[in-house]
């Protein structure tokens, strides 16, 4: 047997000539041939075509990216003159000629906004503070920022280069007191710092002012001049520092995207400041470079796909009767691992099994858990009014009051109500249907609300501000839902001003598009955004909650169709906000009517 395998090895490993192969095999070579010149002419230019928009893509991000960040300095520099120009100290030294402390005080500010330089100057242009010591004494008069900020009562940018070619940029305010002169603040923004970033890429970037002027660059050459005259001092791949190669007989890019050749794509894009404009120059090197990468490994794939059709066609007529053994030694093995698989996935499905009525045990419990806190959160406060009421009561008709305990017992039978519907209500939460909704008055769902917790305002003396429509505001919701999230809303607002001496709430509902209720309160306001809305998780002391009132407010709403959202005011303490989709129609008016209540 090893000798007939011995003898047979020689001829298999003899490569067929074309003129013993068959007609298919012919037909088969003569396709794949073809097949593969085809696939590297198309994925040349597909390829070319989608680098090259990559690579366009790319510079255009990053021009919209330094434009931004130009934009962003500078506003952020624009404002500072105005400020100075009326701070007490410095006007205060410019009339009292007492310049002891203004130069540290100008150093704290650049610290604080980052600014190039402070220079504060008096009316004769003389320097007498300034954050770089140096300076002082120096007189500025000829200055082009300190003539602009005299010719105008307004903050002036101006644009200058200095002896060594590079432009200083400075935002100049004349500082007057009682009408009159005193002196000028000037502020040098710090844009140098944007070339030393921008050269750290292969890009070439430029920035011309309105008049065409270079006065950014990452090119030193290029500073001062027109774009033209930079393009004739210094070509694009040379500010580059990349060797270019010539590519346009593989790429075939098209000639509105090149610059001086078809190496160089320029990106242009106009920066909102004074006419400026931002440029940038991309080389093609890298395009030539994946797409040759790409097809090398295309061509290297039919080479050895075609080296292995000629194998297989030489070994095809001894691996016959090999083949055939193999297959049945397969399928025996197949067959095994078959039998040994079924046996591991029953094995599974038994353990699958297992872990779901473990974790349908596990759900019921939390479901079971999850309902007891919701329950015991809301009927807690209908049960603290209902004891207050109580009370009152007891105490009315101590006093030979009836009629005003009646009253008081027919608000209680009310909060029965209330904590009957409130079970009704809890019973329903895997229920995500509208089958309570109805159209009614937010208005009526505000004053119930306040009426429910009228008893610990007046305990706490918070003062309620509220301010409504006088029209209705139609939504279609759960009256007793909704109720429950004001309520929620309002004691969260009620307990954040425990530590306030003038404790205030502000209730605002406005009707437009949606429906807005905003609960604001003078707390401290809220700290954790990102954990706000999480079941159990609370600022309070213990005792005092559980922190299931945000996340069943928030579920509640979301089931309305709207959303629960938190924001600390401009003034202080926090603003809780519910979004309700409103009842298309019903027709809504802007006046509205301020109620203070204590």
């Amino acid at each position: 047997m090893a000798r007939s395998v011995a003898s047979v090895r020689p001829q298999a490993e003899t490569l067929p000539s074309p003129a013993s192969l068959s007609l298919r095999a012919r037909l088969f070579l003569i396709v794949l041939v073809t097949l593969a010149v085809a696939v590297v002419w198309v994925s040349n230019d597909w390829l070319t075509q989608r680098y090259t928009e990559t690579t366009r893509t790319r510079a255009e991000l990053r021009l919209a990216l330094y434009s931004g960040n130009l934009i962003s300095e500078l506003q952020r520099n624009s404002v500072v003159p105005l400020l100075l120009s009326r701070d007490p100290t410095l006007i205060g030294a410019l009339n009292s000629d007492d310049f002891a402390t203004s130069s540290q005080r100008l150093i704290s500010y650049r610290d604080e906004i980052g600014a190039a330089s402070l220079v504060l100057l008096d009316k004769t242009g003389r320097v007498v503070a300034a954050t770089n010591r140096e300076q002082l004494g120096a007189s500025l008069r000829q200055a082009p920022y300190f003539v602009n900020a005299l010719r105008s009562s307004d903050t002036i940018f101006t644009a200058a280069q200095d002896d060594i070619g590079r432009f200083n940029f400075t935002y100049a305010r004349r500082i007057q007191t009682a009408g009159q002169l005193i002196g000028v603040i000037a502020v040098e923004v710090d844009l140098l710092k944007f070339e030393q970033g921008w050269a750290g890429i292969s890009d070439a970037v430029l920035v011309t002012d309105s008049t065409g002027q270079i006065i950014l660059t990452t090119e030193p050459k290029w500073r001062g001049k027109t774009e033209a005259e930079a393009m004739s001092a210094m070509s694009p791949p040379s500010a580059i520092e990349r060797a270019i190669q010539a590519t346009a007989e593989w790429a075939s890019l098209p000639a509105e995207a090149l610059f001086t050749g078809d190496d160089v794509m320029r990106q242009e894009a106009r920066i909102p400041f004074q006419g400026w404009r931002m440029a940038s120059f991309t080389t093609f090197a890298s395009v030539r470079e994946r797409v040759n990468g790409v097809l090398a490994l295309e061509i290297m794939g039919f080479a050895i796909l075609l080296a292995l059709t000629f194998y297989v066609i030489s070994r095809r007529a001894t691996t016959r009767s090999r083949l055939f053994a193999l297959e049945s030694a397969e399928l025996r093995q197949l067959n095994d691992a078959l039998h040994r698989e079924v046996a591991e996935r029953q094995k599974a499905e038994k353990h699958l099994q297992v872990a779901e009525q473990t974790l349908a045990q596990s759900s019921k419990l939390a479901a079971l858990g999850e309902m007891s806190a919701a329950v015991s959160h809301e009927l807690n406060q209908p049960l603290a009014a209902m004891k207050t009421y109580l009370a009152g009561a007891k105490l009315l008709l101590q006093r030979k009051r009836p009629e005003e305990a009646l009253s008081s017992f027919q608000r209680i039978d009310d909060l029965i109500d209330r904590m009957g519907a409130i079970t009704r209500q809890l019973k329903s939460y895997a229920r995500k249907g509208g089958d309570a909704f109805e159209p009614m008055d937010v208005r009526e769902s505000v004053s119930a609300a306040l009426s429910m917790m009228e008893p610990q305002l007046k305990r706490r003396q918070v003062r309620i501000t509220r301010n409504i429509p006088r029209d209705p505001v139609m939504v279609e919701a759960d009256r007793v839902r909704l109720e429950q999230v004001l309520i929620n809303l309002l004691r969260n607002a009620i307990d954040a001003t425990k530590t306030v001496d003038n404790p205030q709430v502000d209730i605002l509902l406005t009707g437009g598009e949606v429906v807005l209720i905003s609960v604001r309160d003078n707390g401290p306001g809220v700290a954790d955004f990102d954990r706000l809305f999480e079941p159990f998780y609370t600022t309070k002391s213990p005792g005092d909650g559980v922190g299931l009132g945000l996340a069943i407010s928030s579920g509640i709403v979301a089931d309305l169709g709207g959303r629960l959202t938190a924001r600390n005011g401009t003034g202080g303490g926090a603003v809780f906000e519910v979004e309700l989709p409103i009842l298309k129609d019903t027709e809504h008016h802007s006046a509205s009517e301020i109620e203070a209540a204590e």
